[in-house]
């Protein structure tokens, strides 16, 4: 044991004592410098990240915000958009039954001044005219009629009811007659012309 010591003392007297063998003097100042640098550069980090983490939850917020926003506008629209699309379908009618209210006062003056007159051919005239301002106003809504007598049967316009002998050969396949007229609005047919068909 006490040749122990004895090595103990030799290696430090050989290696100077206490200090440490080729260790300059300032060597740990300067290790306490670079200690003292990384903490002041982590702690810069540690603010730049604080920063960031700070920006980027606003951000966020922000985000969420807007959604939240955008969501209460869509909802609005969509609410809105259903009231005007019942208030549509409830009173869609409204502007064309407005047109009509004309043509029905002619009627009724008309109804009238057959009672009270005794010049039929007056009376033909009035109709005529009325009949006429009715036929005006279908057409400025894109009604019109599908055309029958003579015309080649045609299922897509035409329906038959019956068909009859044709009195000439050529007339074979074609309308003979029609018993009711057929309407199409705006190219689409709203109703088909029951006609009589040549066999």
């Amino acid at each position: 044991m006490g040749e122990k010591k004895n090595k103990k003392k030799d290696f430090h007297a050989a290696s100077g004592g206490d200090k440490s063998p080729d260790v300059p003097e300032n060597m740990n100042e300067e290790l306490v410098e670079e200690s003292v640098e990384d903490t002041v550069d982590s702690i810069s980090d540690t603010d730049k990240l604080s920063e960031e983490i700070a920006e980027l939850t606003a951000k966020n917020e922000k985000l969420n915000k807007d959604y939240l926003l955008l969501m209460a506008d869509f909802d609005n629209y969509r609410k809105r958009t259903l009231k005007e699309k019942a208030d549509l379908l409830k009173s869609g009618g409204e502007d064309c039954l407005k047109n009509i209210l004309p043509i029905v006062d002619d009627f009724e003056r008309g109804l009238m001044a057959i009672g009270e007159s005794a010049d039929v051919d007056a009376v033909k005239e009035g109709m005529t005219l009325i009949y006429n301002k009715f036929k005006n106003y279908l057409n400025q809504h894109g009604i019109k009629e599908i055309p029958t007598t003579g015309e080649d049967f045609n299922t897509e316009y035409h329906e038959a009811v019956t068909m009859y002998p044709a009195p000439q050969p050529e007339l074979k396949g074609k309308v003979i007659d029609c018993v009711q007229k057929g309407y199409t609005m705006n190219d689409k047919v709203i109703r088909f012309a029951k006609v009589v068909v040549g066999e």
